[in-house]
C-alpha cells in the first residue's frame, strides 16, 4: 500500500501552507462570491483584477517597497529573465555587465547576458565543486558596470549570501527565486530583483519581478512586447493571458504571510529555527552526514549534504519516503540529498526529519566508509548570523 508524503522537502515546486491548500482546493470547484471555478474565470474580470491588486499590496507591504518600484506577475520562470535582463539594460553597453558564478543556476544566466553583450564573470566556484561563495576580498566590482548580477541562493549546492554585493552607484539586479519573501529584505538596494514562484511564493507558472521604475523607463525600443517591461507595467500584469490560478495562490501566500506569520521578520525567525535544528543534526553526526556548505555560506533555504555511500544516499531517501519525508533526493547534477525548508515546510516536518536521520545514522552508522567529518567548533551558530 502506498504511503502519501505527510511533509514535502522538495526543491521545487515546495510546499504550500495548509490554510492555502485548502482555500485553493475550495477554489477550485467554486471561487467564494463568484459561483465558477478558479480554473474557469476570465482573466479580465473585475475579480481577477482585484486579485492581481491584492497581490501587488501585499507584496509592497511585505518587502516595504517605495511607490517608484513596480510589482509585476510574469510567466517564463527565471530563464525567461536571464535573457530578459540583458535585453534591457546591457545591448549597446561598452562596459561589461558583471555576474558571479556561484552554482547550477547562476552558471545558467551567464550564456544569456552573453548573446546581449559584454559580460565579466567576477568569481566562479566551478572549479571547487562550487562548495562556497567567494570572499570579499576575492570581489572586485567596477563602478563602470551598467548592473551586477548574482542569485542570493543557490538552491542546488546549499549556498546563500547574507550579506548585500556591489557598489551602491551600480545597479544590483538578483535572482531571489528561491529566498524571496524568506526574510526581510531592503529592496532599496536593487534596480531589479525577480524570482520564479515555485519555492516559497506558490506553484509553478508564475514570475514576480519586482523592478524600479528607471529601469522601466529605459527599456530600449524594439524589443519583442512579451520581454517590454513597459508593456507589462502599462497592463498591469494582464498584458496578455496570465496564469490565473498561480497568480490567485500566489496572492494567498503572501495573505498568509502577512496575517497569519506576521511579516518577513517573523518568517526569518521560523526559517532560522529550522535550519539551526537540521544543520546541529548533521554536525552532531561524526561525519555521516557531511558536505554541507561552509557556516558562513549554509543556506537557510537548501541544506544539501551526503551520506558516506551512494548506496546510503539512496537508502536514505527510500526510507524516508516510506515513512512520508518527500523530496530528499539531491539535485541530479550533484545527488546526495537535500533537504529545502522553504516558508510553508513545518517545524514539526523539521522535528521528523532530524528524527529519522538520527534513527537511522544509528542504524547504519557501522557502514559509514569515510572518516569524520570536523565539527564546529563547540559554541559555534549552526546558522550563519546574517548581514
Amino acid at each position: 500500500m502506498s504511503v502519501i508524503a505527510r511533509h514535502n522537502f522538495s526543491a521545487g515546486p515546495g510546499a504550500l501552507p495548509d490554510c492555502v491548500l485548502r482555500e485553493t482546493q475550495a477554489a477550485i470547484g467554486n471561487v467564494p462570491g463568484v459561483g465558477l471555478s478558479i480554473l474557469g474565470i476570465s482573466h479580465r474580470s473585475k475579480w481577477f483584477c482585484d486579485v492581481v491588486a491584492e497581490a501587488e499590496e501585499h507584496f509592497r507591504v511585505l518587502l516595504n517597497l517605495p511607490k517608484d518600484y513596480h510589482v509585476l506577475f510574469l510567466q517564463g520562470g527565471s530563464t525567461l529573465q536571464f535573457s530578459q535582463i540583458p535585453m534591457t539594460l546591457l545591448r549597446g553597453s561598452l562596459h561589461p555587465a558583471e555576474y558571479l558564478h556561484t552554482g547550477y543556476w547562476s552558471g545558467k544566466s551567464i550564456p544569456e547576458a552573453q548573446r546581449e553583450g559584454p559580460v565579466k564573470v567576477l568569481w566562479s566556484g566551478e572549479a571547487g565543486g562550487f562548495r562556497r561563495l567567494p570572499t570579499e576580498a576575492e570581489l572586485s566590482f567596477s563602478r563602470h558596470a551598467p548592473y551586477l548580477h548574482y542569485i542570493s541562493n543557490e538552491t542546488v549546492e546549499g549556498l546563500q549570501f547574507h550579506r548585500l554585493l556591489g557598489h551602491d552607484g551600480v545597479l544590483r539586479v538578483c535572482d531571489m527565486s528561491s529566498d524571496l519573501l524568506s526574510r526581510p529584505v531592503d529592496v532599496t538596494k536593487f534596480g531589479l530583483i525577480y524570482a520564479h514562484a515555485q519555492k516559497n511564493l506558490g506553484p509553478s507558472g508564475v514570475t514576480v519581478v519586482v523592478v524600479h521604475d528607471d529601469i522601466v523607463r529605459r527599456t530600449p525600443d524594439g524589443l519583442p512586447s512579451m520581454l517590454d517591461y513597459r508593456c507589462h507595467t502599462a497592463a498591469h500584469s494582464v498584458y496578455n493571458t496570465p496564469p490565473v490560478f498561480a497568480i490567485y495562490v500566489t496572492m494567498l501566500v503572501a495573505r498568509w504571510l502577512r496575517r497569519d506569520i506576521g511579516g518577513l521578520a517573523a518568517m526569518e525567525e521560523i526559517n532560522r529555527a529550522k535550519a539551526a535544528r537540521l544543520y546541529a543534526a548533521i554536525d552532531a553526526s561524526a561525519g555521516f552526514y557531511g558536505g554541507s556548505a561552509p557556516l558562513a555560506d549554509r543556506s537557510l533555504m537548501n541544506v544539501v549534504f551526503n551520506l558516506p555511500t551512494a548506496a546510503l544516499d539512496r537508502e536514505f531517501v527510500r526510507e524516508a519516503e516510506a515513512v512520508g519525508l518527500s523530496g530528499l533526493e539531491g539535485h541530479r547534477t550533484r545527488g546526495g540529498i537535500r533537504v529545502s525548508l522553504y516558508n510553508a515546510v513545518t517545524s514539526e516536518g523539521v522535528a521528523e526529519l532530524v528524527a529519522f536521520m538520527d534513527d537511522f545514522r544509528a542504524r547504519h552508522a557501522a557502514r559509514a566508509l569515510a572518516a569524520p567529518a570536523t565539527a564546529p567548533a563547540e559554541n559555534q551558530p549552526a546558522v550563519p548570523a546574517g548581514a
